[in-house]
Parts: C-alpha cells; sequence; structure tokens
C-alpha cells in the first residue's frame, strides 16, 4: 500500500468555497451508542472504554450499557440545541446498529437539515477484517441508514484503523462519494472522483476519555478555537477545512456542553466562514478539483 506524504507541498489549492468563504468547518457528530461491544447484543465482548476503562469478561454489562445510554437520552438534545441556536449543520456520522437501535433520533437529525453518514456496523476497527466480510458491512451498514433516515448516505468512516481495501470497497459499493479515513491534511483531495476529507482527533472531544488531555470544558473549547484562529488566518491564501469532532455521551453532559457553545459562538462571530455538513464540502471539493488527479 503507498503512502502519499507529501500532499500539496509547494502547491497548495487557493480557496474554492462558497461566497469566498476562506476555511470550511466540518461538525461531526458521532452515533455509536447502541452499536459498542456487548455481550448481551451478542457480541464476543464487551465494551471496555468510557470515562474509565475496565472490561467486564464472560458476562453482560449493564453499567457500560448504561454509560453509552447517556448520549441518546440527554446529550444528543444539549447538542442540536447547541447547533441550532447558530444554524449551524452538521455530518452525524452514524454506526448501521446505532441507528436501529436510536431510530428517532437519527430522524429528527435529517429532519433538522443535518447530514447522516456511515460509522461502520458496529463501533468497531476493520484492521484485519477479512474482505468478503467488510464488503458485506459496508452494504449491510449504508442500506440499514438508507432505510432509517429516508435519505441515502455518501460518506463513510471506520472506527479509527482500517483495512488495506477499505476504500476500494468503498468505490466499489458505488453509494460513496467521499470518505474521512484520513488524519492526514487539513485540506481535502481527490483518490480517483473520490473524496478524501481528512478527519480530526485532536479538535475532538475524545480528548476527554482518561489520558487524553482535556479535563476543564475550557480545555476542549480553547484548543479548538486556537485551531480554527490558526486555519482561518491561513485559509486567506490557501484552501483549509477544520473537523471538530463530538460526540453525544461525551460533550452533551452538562459541565461541557458550554465548550460547544463557546466554539460555536467564537466561529460564527467570523466572516467568511462556511459551516457545511461534510457531504456539502466533499461535493464542493469535486466541482472544483475533481479533474485534478
Amino acid at each position: 500500500m503507498s503512502r502519499d506524504l507529501r500532499g500539496y507541498w509547494g502547491a497548495e489549492p487557493v480557496p474554492c468555497w462558497p461566497n469566498g468563504a476562506r476555511l470550511a468547518v466540518s461538525f461531526v457528530v458521532n452515533i455509536e451508542e447502541g452499536a459498542e461491544l456487548s455481550i448481551a447484543a451478542g457480541d464476543e465482548r464487551n465494551e471496555s472504554r468510557y470515562e474509565a476503562v475496565e472490561e467486564v469478561k464472560g458476562a453482560p454489562d449493564p453499567c457500560m450499557e448504561s454509560h453509552f445510554g447517556y448520549g441518546p437520552r440527554q446529550g444528543y438534545q444539549r447538542i442540536v440545541d447547541a447547533l441550532a441556536a447558530h444554524n449551524a449543520k452538521a455530518s452525524f456520522s452514524t454506526c448501521g446498529r446505532a441507528a436501529e437501535a436510536t431510530p428517532w433520533l437519527i430522524r429528527d437529525a435529517v429532519a433538522r437539515g443535518h447530514e447522516v453518514s456511515c460509522h461502520g456496523w458496529r463501533w468497531e476497527t476493520h484492521a484485519g477484517m477479512a474482505e468478503a466480510h467488510e464488503r458485506e458491512i459496508i452494504a449491510r451498514t449504508h442500506a440499514s441508514i438508507a432505510r432509517i433516515a429516508r435519505v441515502a448516505p455518501v460518506g463513510w468512516h471506520t472506527r479509527s484503523a482500517t483495512s488495506p481495501q477499505t476504500r476500494d470497497l468503498l468505490k466499489e459499493h458505488g453509494g460513496f462519494s467521499y470518505d474521512s479515513n484520513a488524519y492526514d491534511d487539513d485540506i481535502p483531495y481527490m483518490d480517483g472522483t473520490h473524496v478524501v476529507l481528512p478527519y480530526a482527533f485532536d479538535t475532538n472531544d475524545m480528548r476527554f476519555s482518561p489520558g487524553g488531555g482535556f479535563v476543564q470544558a475550557r480545555d476542549f473549547s480553547d484548543y479548538v478555537i486556537a485551531g480554527f484562529d490558526r486555519l482561518y488566518a491561513e485559509g486567506g491564501k490557501a484552501a483549509r477545512m477544520m473537523s471538530i469532532g463530538l460526540h453525544t455521551r461525551i460533550i452533551g453532559r452538562p459541565a461541557r456542553i458550554g465548550a460547544l457553545e463557546a466554539v460555536l459562538t467564537h466561529i460564527t462571530a467570523h466572516k467568511d466562514v462556511w459551516i457545511a455538513p461534510r457531504r456539502d464540502i466533499a461535493a464542493c471539493w469535486a466541482k472544483h478539483h475533481g479533474d485534478a488527479e
């Protein structure tokens, strides 16, 4: 598998975002609740990581399921309220099994004008997965979310680790225009006619997890705002995109939601910023750069 370590070095594309925007901002809300590994759901083991790291082995773990349950029960509403207050549309990156467990949530997100994209069937990596099995998972996830959301998804993001054939299988499926299985740039790029929208783990509420570096709400907002300010400044000369990762069970907590509100207030106070779902960012990039490679 070849690697491109050069990218756009020395010849970065100029901004191409709508209305002369100098920065595209993508809020990604990860919907994983109901798709975490659970013996009670028939999985081979239980999920081991939440606010503490502990795995119950050989028996169901109602405690872990309860941790994940906070997202749809409380956190989701706080997040969509914060986005709505700033007229910001997000991409809800959704596991197929999570969509099956919370169809009301998925349909509510669509009704609010947000994108629903694919985040695998279970909340799991695809590293080492057999090609036939991965092909079936991709098809199953796409079909499930299309049925529940009543809008066919066009984006994909695998939890952390992909297999070497993941992107080829997404192209083979035919229903995907982009994936976010990359962390190597602040700008989209083309893989043939397929758009790659790099994601980010630093500007991500996952860093509230043990050892992740965020403790107070301001740790998140200060860090994300610093990233935004730098990319906004650079966006005057070169195309820039910023990804901000959210989870309903994490940033949706009472002591943390203020951080998202602070980030939204800061970003929307700036002119020439395009907050958009990833499907729109991918479509814009393909329109302007689809024949560049």
